[in-house]
């Protein structure tokens, strides 16, 4: 798996199963029955699924008595969101300059249409 935490929670997430489990322990923590309830999947499966969550920092596992819930670390989500933002910050420049060019261009310039050797068309000599 790649060696930044960035692209260790991308890669994480790439997977749709582990996007589900994510938006499942955003609703509240769960064990690893419960996450594997609604997979047709073995526990083991999930585990491995919880695994690379755990290493890419998404989850944490603790012990309640027996149980051992799955807890959704979401401060992970303020790296992806700050990576996200600078780039969407980046293309919302881009459109405002783009914005202020296409305003700054006159309303009444007509199209530029190649020239060509044809004779006009009959619809072009008369006039509509």
């Amino acid at each position: 798996m790649a060696a930044d935490p960035l692209s260790r929670v991308f890669a994480a997430l790439a997977d749709p199963t582990r996007r589900d489990m994510v938006a499942r322990l955003a609703v509240g923590d769960a064990t690893v029955g419960e996450l594997a309830a609604p997979y047709d999947v073995t526990v083991q499966a999930v585990s491995k699924h919880l695994r690379v969550l755990e290493d890419a920092g998404l989850v944490s596992r603790s012990r309640e008595a027996q149980r051992r819930p799955v807890h959704l670390e979401a401060e992970v989500f303020d790296l992806m969101t700050k990576w996200i933002e600078r780039y969407r910050r980046q293309a919302e420049e881009r459109y405002r300059r783009l914005d202020d060019v296409l305003r700054s261009m006159p309303d009444d310039v007509s199209p530029i249409h190649p020239a060509s050797d044809a004779p006009p068309t009959a619809q072009e000599e008369s006039p509509s």
